[in-house]
């Protein structure tokens, strides 16, 4: 058996590194889109002080960056995403397509392989994305002493260790394997029920509406599910920084315990559906309308 895919194989029509190229430019376009929204996402998330703090809503984290730090405030840290999104969609949705194809042979409608697909390739891509998430995290938080990317990860380096751009990778994978294998299952099931009833499913071509839709009811779906463990990653990657708690080791235990006592449960939980539903139907449409050119090639 074959240990390497190969590289004229068709996914969807598409070449394997057509593949790899359209979930690049997808991943970036969508982390680009929706960045101001993640700020307010990592700001709602984090936690400045050892006491009790209240949790703050998404109007007032976005009242808050637009009266002290202008609209710069919302896209501060970008360029580290720049650095990591593209490489990491491009393993992302090689490696999903890849076991898909693998472990659906006969039966492309099968819920369980792309729900394993969908795990196998968050592993392979959060490996790639984890260090440049921690910079971005870092550099979006009120008060960050950070000049810039570069600036960061040589501090986080000489202060923390290599260890410190990976101290969240094994909450991340526990969070995104499920998100990913509920998100696709998902979106795999609605993208056929919406095909079935829409208007424009005559012909084969899937119409990029069914595809947004699709992708946003996944996404409420799975970030409904891993809100929590999104708010243990973020306290793990920006620990120590602005005021955040820092803690002992890289337990998901300890993080979450530090917020029960704090918050309670239910705090800092309302943060993740704002950006997951809007993400998600971006990312699929980006992908869609970037198979759609490489398939003209």
């Amino acid at each position: 058996m074959a240990t390497t895919v190969d590289q004229t194989s068709e996914h969807d029509g598409l070449k394997f590194w057509q593949f790899m190229v359209a979930g690049s430019i997808a991943g970036s376009v969508e982390h680009m889109a929706m960045f101001p929204v993640d700020t307010l996402k990592t700001r709602m998330q984090a936690i400045t002080s050892s006491c009790k703090t209240p949790s703050i809503t998404l109007r007032q984290s976005l009242g808050s960056i637009m009266k002290f730090e202008g609209v710069g405030g919302l896209y501060r840290g970008i360029a580290a995403m720049g650095l990591g999104a593209g490489p990491a969609h491009a393993v992302y949705f090689s490696v999903y397509e890849s076991c898909k194809k693998k472990l659906s042979p006969g039966n492309p409608n099968n819920s369980v392989a792309h729900a394993a697909s969908g795990v196998c390739a968050t592993v392979a891509s959060d490996a790639v994305i984890t260090p440049m998430d921690v910079v971005k995290q870092r550099l979006q938080l009120e008060g960050s002493s950070y000049k810039g990317v570069c600036d960061c990860v040589r501090r986080v380096f000489m202060e923390e260790g290599f260890g410190a751009f990976y101290a969240s990778y094994r909450t991340t994978v526990v969070m995104n394997a499920p998100f990913t294998a509920v998100h696709f299952a998902t979106y795999e099931a609605a993208k056929r029920g919406l095909m079935k009833v829409s208007p424009e499913s005559g012909s084969d071509d899937e119409t990029l509406l069914v595809h947004a839709t699709a992708g946003a009811v996944a996404g409420a779906l799975a970030a409904a599910l891993t809100t929590p463990l999104d708010v243990v990653k973020t306290q793990l990657q920006c620990q120590g920084v602005c005021g955040c708690d820092r803690f002992s080791s890289s337990s998901m235990m300890d993080v979450i315990q530090t917020i029960k006592k704090k918050d309670g449960y239910g705090a800092r939980m309302d943060s993740q559906n704002a950006v997951s539903c809007p993400c998600c139907c971006n990312l699929l449409v980006d992908v869609r309308r970037s198979q759609r050119y490489y398939s003209a090639l």
